[in-house]
C-alpha cells in the first residue's frame, strides 16, 4: 500500500458529515481513502448512508497509513465495542503515523490513555472528565488541536479538524491552507482566489 493512503474509521451510526471535507481534499490531492471496520459487513452511518468497507481493522498496519481518521459516533459512549480502534490508533502513535479524532472519539482515546500526555480538545471538558482519563491538564478549549502525531477536534468544528490533518500531512502552503479554511469556515469569496491561484 502507498504511504498517500489515508484509512478511514466506519461503524455503524457513525459521524459520515465529520469526515465529510476531509475525505474529498484528500481524494483530490492524491490520497486513496481506505475504510476500515470491525468485520467485513456493511455499516450504515449517522446518516444512513450504507458504506462497505475496504478492510478489517485486524488487517491494518500503521506502516501502511499515512493517517488514521476516527469520527464520533454513539458507540464511542456505549460500551468498549469501539474499544479496538483506540487500540489500534495507539500502535499507530507508537510507530509514528498521525491519529485524527473528532467527537466521540476523542473519548475512545481518553478511555486507552492516550489523552493523559498530549494536549487535545474534545467537545468540551467535562464530557472527558466522564471517562476517568488524567488528562485534564491537557485539555485545550479549543475547535481543534496538534500536538506530535495526534490530532484532535470537537464535534461542531469539521473545517478545523479538516485543516489540522491538511496542515499535518502538508497538503497546502500555509497561505493556500489559510485561504481554504476561510472559505469552508468563514465563506470568505476572497479566500476562493488566493486557494486557485
Amino acid at each position: 500500500m502507498s504511504p498517500k493512503t489515508v484509512h478511514l474509521a466506519v461503524y455503524d451510526a457513525y459521524a459520515d458529515w465529520e469526515s465529510g471535507h476531509i475525505t474529498a481534499e484528500l481524494t483530490d490531492h492524491g490520497y486513496t481513502i481506505r475504510t476500515v471496520a470491525l468485520t467485513d459487513r456493511s455499516v450504515v452511518t449517522k446518516g444512513g448512508l450504507r458504506v462497505l468497507p475496504d478492510m478489517t481493522l485486524d488487517g491494518l498496519r500503521a506502516e501502511d497509513s499515512a493517517l488514521l481518521i476516527l469520527t464520533g459516533g454513539e458507540l464511542w459512549d456505549s460500551g468498549e465495542k469501539l474499544a479496538p480502534f483506540a487500540a489500534t490508533a495507539r500502535t499507530f502513535l507508537e510507530a509514528g503515523v498521525p491519529v485524527a479524532a473528532i467527537c466521540g472519539a476523542t473519548a475512545g482515546l481518553a478511555r486507552e490513555g492516550l489523552l493523559d500526555e498530549r494536549r487535545h480538545t474534545s467537545n468540551v471538558s467535562f464530557y472527558l472528565a466522564a471517562t476517568g482519563y488524567r488528562g485534564s491538564a491537557h485539555y485545550a478549549d479549543a475547535d481543534a488541536v496538534t500536538d506530535g502525531d495526534l490530532i484532535t477536534a470537537n464535534s461542531t468544528q469539521p473545517e478545523a479538524f479538516a485543516r489540522e490533518i491538511l496542515r499535518r500531512l502538508d497538503v497546502f502552503p500555509p497561505e493556500k491552507l489559510d485561504a481554504w479554511y476561510r472559505l469552508f469556515h468563514d465563506s470568505d469569496p476572497t479566500a476562493y482566489e488566493v486557494l486557485t491561484a
